[in-house]
């Protein structure tokens, strides 16, 4: 796979498919850390003269332009970023994309609008997609794919577009490459696992696959009910995935006969009612047993005595790959085993990869310094695949 040093880059546009799909809370960016990781890529084009065309999708529009989606904020963030203007075009591929390309001089930068307000970007069908890739390879002369949170999407401007243009890997792709191969080849033992979030579903194949390289799995999160009810036991009104117990029953029992360590809640914080996520209100929960959980109550958090063992387990680790948070980490009251699984992380020893989504997003929002980890993922769906051995198509058409 090529890098940006790789190409010859001065006086050329250069089309980056970077990943700005940042949380908004109207036009206020909440975490602007997918703009900072793909920040050094851009900066480094720039500085080598390059025209810079960045693009990106934000969020899930129906294939037409909505405002709510706008890339806006995002490019003027970059522009603070970078320390110079940065030119915004209204559209994808329209009269304002293309005169805000011609536009630029070397080591200037444009932002794009929101690619997917082009149902082409999406589509299942290879000629619309296809059809798509070629407008946007008419704007550039050179491809680079930064955007890793979007690598797994067969998408026209991820998968299809290098295809149209020569092409090479930016910094941030070549850097998530790297530490992924650190998780799946010639790992450092003990190999610790820590997966929460709300769906087992979502985790089935990336356990699958860890039960063949993990020595330890600790799960957490909403995810957790379904293996506690796949034990036996009651658990209230938890979220639970109840088609999916014989799926964990059997990779607890897979686990069992290789020797991987499965790791479960042994307490829980609970509540008749789930947390206001907007006022923070107290919330007052109640700490039980994790095989005593109320009918009536719902599980929110590991407990006091889960994040001591949780600690415990990963202390002597030399290698912890964590995705998915531990409750509700948004409401203080339930913050604490998510707060104690990142602790966990940085009072270990081990080479750290925190892999994106919620996970990343608990770093920042719990106020934990991001460079103390190892390594802090911007694609959570991405990095799970990859460790599920999938192929991943925007990786796949940065391969020559």
């Amino acid at each position: 796979m090529k890098t940006i040093d790789d190409l010859q880059v001065a006086g050329k546009r250069v089309f980056v498919r970077a990943d700005l799909n940042v949380p908004l809370d109207g036009t206020t960016i909440t975490d602007d850390g997918r703009i900072r990781a793909v920040q050094p890529t851009i900066a480094k084009l720039a500085q080598a003269g390059a025209k810079v065309v960045v693009a990106s999708h934000l969020g899930r529009p129906k294939g037409a332009p909505d405002p709510a989606f706008s890339l806006a904020p995002a490019a003027e963030r970059l522009g603070e970023l970078l320390g110079r203007p940065v030119a915004f075009a209204t559209d994808t591929v329209g009269e304002s994309a293309k005169a805000t390309v011609a536009g630029l001089g070397d080591g200037e930068v444009a932002v794009l609008e929101n690619l997917r307000f082009n149902a082409g970007e999406t589509s299942k069908d290879d000629a619309e997609r296809g059809a798509f890739a070629d407008q946007l390879a008419a704007l550039a002369d050179l491809y680079v794919g930064d955007g890793f949170g979007a690598v797994h999407r067969k998408h026209a401007s991820v998968y299809d577009l290098p295809a149209r243009l020569p092409h090479a890997a930016g910094e941030l792709i070549a850097a998530e490459v790297t530490v992924l191969k650190k998780l799946t080849e010639d790992v450092k033992r003990p190999y610790a696992v820590v997966l929460g979030g709300a769906k087992v579903s979502d985790k089935l194949g990336v356990i699958d696959h860890l039960l063949e390289k993990a020595d330890r799995i600790l799960i957490g999160g909403g995810m957790a009910y379904t293996f506690l009810k796949a034990q036996g036991h009651e658990v209230g009104i938890s979220l639970l995935q109840e088609d999916q117990i014989p799926a964990v029953q059997e990779y607890m029992k897979r686990a069992d006969e290789r020797g991987v360590e499965f790791v479960l809640p042994v307490d829980v914080l609970v509540s008749a009612e789930f947390p206001d996520l907007k006022t923070k209100a107290p919330a007052n929960p109640t700490v039980v047993a994790a095989d005593a959980i109320p009918a009536d109550q719902e599980g929110l958090d590991i407990g006091p005595k889960t994040r001591e063992l949780y600690a415990e387990k990963l202390k002597d680790a030399a290698t912890v790959f964590w995705n998915g948070p531990m409750g509700v980490f948004e409401h203080p009251d339930y913050a604490n085993g998510t707060k104690a699984v990142a602790k966990g992380l940085l009072d270990s020893d081990a080479f750290t990869v925190v892999g994106g989504g919620d996970s990343a997003a608990a770093v920042r929002l719990l106020g934990f310094d991001e460079n103390a980890f190892g390594h802090i993922s911007t694609g959570g769906g991405a990095s799970l695949e990859y460790l599920e051995g999938k192929t991943l198509p925007g990786l796949a058409a940065l391969e020559d």
